[in-house]
């Protein structure tokens, strides 16, 4: 199985969003339709990149270093 870290975009108001998930268009989905509670409010959304992994613990791990802001 594979996952992804991916990074979404707000159309409304520019904010990012960055998450993981082991099925990339249902989640996107998901927050296009107002069902994750804390981008509801943001939507829609565009996702603007996506890695894919082998494993959650890598995507999961690689979500965490892009929201500490050690990628800059």
């Amino acid at each position: 199985m594979k996952y992804y870290t991916y990074v979404l975009e707000s159309s409304k108001n520019q904010d990012i969003y960055i998450g993981s998930t082991d099925n990339i268009i249902k989640r996107v989905k998901l927050h296009n339709q107002g069902k994750v509670k804390s981008t509801k409010a943001y939507r829609p959304w565009v996702l603007l990149e996506y890695r894919e992994f082998n494993s959650r613990s890598e995507a999961v791990s690689y979500e965490r270093f892009l929201k500490t802001g050690q990628q800059k």
